[in-house]
């Protein structure tokens, strides 16, 4: 994610003095909690459907989501892009081309 954009962010929470709120706990339920409100929009739908009836829910949930990872983050100082450096490595490692490609199996079941 940008800088700019995780400032306007911490700027909005800080505005607001609302860090004071913002543990690692409650970060984590709200991230949560709007995860559970994405899927939710799937509910009794198929993809399809739901991504044409339901566009811009899809992206402010997501958005949503993004907001309160990049306050967790900032919360216990990691640096978003590193971390998901690191994990796309060990994905990497877990899931090689020449046996994962094609396949929706488990790493372990490759």
């Amino acid at each position: 994610m940008n800088k700019e954009l995780i400032e306007k962010i911490i700027k909005f929470r800080d505005d607001r003095n609302w860090s004071q709120f913002h543990n690692p706990k409650d970060l984590a339920i709200s991230i949560s909690l709007e995860a559970a409100e994405l899927l939710e929009l799937f509910q009794w739908n198929n993809s399809k459907e739901t991504v044409e009836n339901n566009y811009q829910e899809l992206q402010d949930e997501l958005a949503d989501i993004l907001i309160y990872c990049t306050l967790m983050a900032d919360k216990l100082d990691i640096d978003l892009d590193e971390a998901v450096k690191k994990k796309l490595e060990k994905n990497e490692k877990k899931y090689p081309v020449k046996k994962s490609y094609n396949s929706k199996e488990k790493y372990d079941q490759l």
